[in-house]
């Protein structure tokens, strides 16, 4: 069943709010609505300001000293790898991307849509290398390479073409995830960096202007206005506004997860997201990953962010509705078929949530699946999140709990 529309557009800075009403084909005991435009524009987020721009996405220089006395054989695998580095001439050798281009859709055609995504790939996987080989190694050298290496970005204007197009939005699209590629892994390595002052204020400045200019399309009404592409707008918006001290900028970035709790239904889906036909339960997890990463950014600002419950609604019912349509596809009702792709479950990028959600929340069925899949990895969306986030303690836990299940199992089988 398609979604009702009924279209009401307004202007803004920071547009990425085109506000729309849309009712969701859900069963009428669990039925929302999205959020109208008077509700948007009602929203009161000023009590939501930037406290501290050097705050990262995690603490680092206390997960560093961690990394430096951990035991943990998961980690130190990842600091062994990490501290490897990379050739910094190497990086700088890659030309900037100044000229839009074309990128094909990723559905109709994949092969060409990677072919023509590699340079944007290449840009956001050395990025996010640099920030966890300084991580990795406490080396001032590979952040000092991440400034010159987003330095030549900046003065070459990279990306600067890249503006929406109606018809063929997926540039657009592929330079969401640069823009936070780019913002995190700075905020990692700024607060670490002697002088260099020019070089990181070209960047900032190139940084800013691109969320300003990539933020004032709201996408189309029917996908990009509202759904997970907002939500990952929303997270180079909290990122780079933390980063320049724009409030503005910053509370868009929040304006996302109140969006998203608005929107929920009583049982934790994401219309826009479980609307996806056989890949209802992979936007849902994909939409957490964009949620709960900007949720990290606005907490490290000083707000419980984690703990808000908006309309009743808070991202733990999220989480949990992923995993009870992982469980049983029934759940998503009428509004999705049973057949669900998962293909997504074997690809670990898309998981790195929740190591991140696991930092702040016990949740044994968040434990239990990511230790499957660990050490997590997003180029864009944060970088080695295991080697970030990881509790040393997280693994150990869970094989000492498997032996005693074992163990009681074993005394069982004699009794």
């Amino acid at each position: 069943m398609p979604f009702a529309l009924i279209k009401g557009r307004f202007t803004h800075r920071l547009a990425g709010l085109l506000v729309l009403t849309l009712i969701a084909p859900w069963s009428s005991a669990d039925s929302t609505e999205l959020l109208t435009r008077d509700e948007r524009l009602a929203l009161d987020l000023s009590e939501y300001r930037v406290t501290d721009p050097d705050a990262s996405y995690f603490d680092v220089e206390a997960r560093m000293e961690l990394l430096h006395e951990t035991d943990n054989a998961i980690l130190l695998q990842e600091i062994d790898e990490r501290a490897l580095g990379l050739s910094c001439q190497q990086l700088l050798n890659q030309e900037p991307l100044t000229t839009r281009g074309a990128i094909p859709g990723y559905y109709p055609n994949p092969e060409e849509w990677e072919l023509a995504s590699e340079p944007l790939f290449a840009f956001e996987d050395s990025v996010s290398a640099l920030a966890g080989a300084f991580v990795a190694s406490g080396d001032s050298f590979y952040g000092e390479c991440l400034v010159r290496y987003l330095h030549r970005w900046a003065e070459a204007k990279a990306l600067t073409t890249f503006v929406f197009d109606s018809n063929d939005p997926q540039a657009w699209f592929a330079s969401e995830s640069m823009l936070f590629a780019a913002a995190m892994a700075y905020s990692i390595v700024r607060p670490y960096i002697d002088g260099m002052e020019e070089e990181r204020k070209a960047i900032e400045q190139w940084m800013h202007g691109l969320a300003l200019q990539h933020s004032a399309f709201p996408g189309q009404p029917e996908e990009s206005c509202c759904n997970n592409h907002f939500y990952r707008r929303a997270l180079y918006a909290s990122m780079i506004g933390v980063l320049v001290e724009d409030d503005e900028l910053f509370r868009f970035g929040v304006s996302a997860i109140y969006s998203a709790l608005h929107d929920m239904t009583e049982a934790g889906a994401l219309p826009l997201e479980v609307g996806r036909g056989r890949r209802a339960t992979h936007y849902q997890n994909y939409a957490l990953n964009y949620l709960i990463t900007n949720m990290q950014i606005i907490h490290r600002q000083g707000y419980d962010i984690f703990d808000l419950a908006y309309r009743g609604n808070t991202i733990h019912d999220g989480v949990n509705f992923l995993f009870e349509i992982l469980d049983d596809p029934a759940a998503l009702g009428d509004y999705a078929p049973l057949e669900q792709y998962t293909g997504f479950l074997k690809d670990p990028q898309y998981f790195t949530w929740m190591d991140i959600y696991l930092s702040h929340f016990d949740h044994p069925r968040v434990s239990d699946f990511v230790r499957r899949v660990r050490p997590l990895y997003n180029r864009s969306a944060g970088g080695f999140i295991t080697l970030y986030f990881m509790d040393p303690e997280a693994q150990e836990h869970v094989f000492l709990d498997e032996e005693r299940r074992r163990s009681d199992a074993f005394r069982g089988l004699g009794e």
